[in-house]
């Protein structure tokens, strides 16, 4: 009987730890989330790369697309973007946005919807 009550709690025990997440894991994916940003602004074209450009605080993004997402279709209009940021993609030195510095940052986009289909100066 003593040997049956060891063995359910030995076995109880290795079920539960299966259940539990490591925590390893459930860091990762925090830290994932911790990278994704959303920015809102007008879709353009640069030096044959779609771009983000954004009023307050100015700011040019390089737009990077992911799976079957087409920035064509987004051309032109004011959108809200999430993705991760990294650095520029671009190493051209006609890369450069309307204050005449580089864009910095490269977009990596996870999600795009629009706002409005027309882009208009505030």
């Amino acid at each position: 009987m003593k040997t049956s009550w060891v063995a359910l709690l030995l076995l109880g025990s290795f079920l539960l730890a299966q259940d539990i997440p490591s925590p390893k894991t459930s860091q990762h994916k925090s830290k994932a989330s911790k990278d994704e940003v959303t920015v809102q602004g007008c879709v353009g074209r640069s030096s044959g790369d779609y771009v983000l450009t954004k009023q307050n605080p100015a700011i040019t993004y390089e737009l990077q697309a992911t799976g079957k997402t087409r920035l064509r279709n987004y051309l032109g209009q004011h959108v809200e973007v999430t993705g991760s940021e990294g650095p520029t993609m671009s190493s051209s030195s006609d890369a450069l946005n309307k204050t005449g510095s580089a864009s910095s940052v490269t977009l990596t986009i996870t999600s795009i919807r629009t706002i409005d289909k027309e882009c208009t100066s505030r």
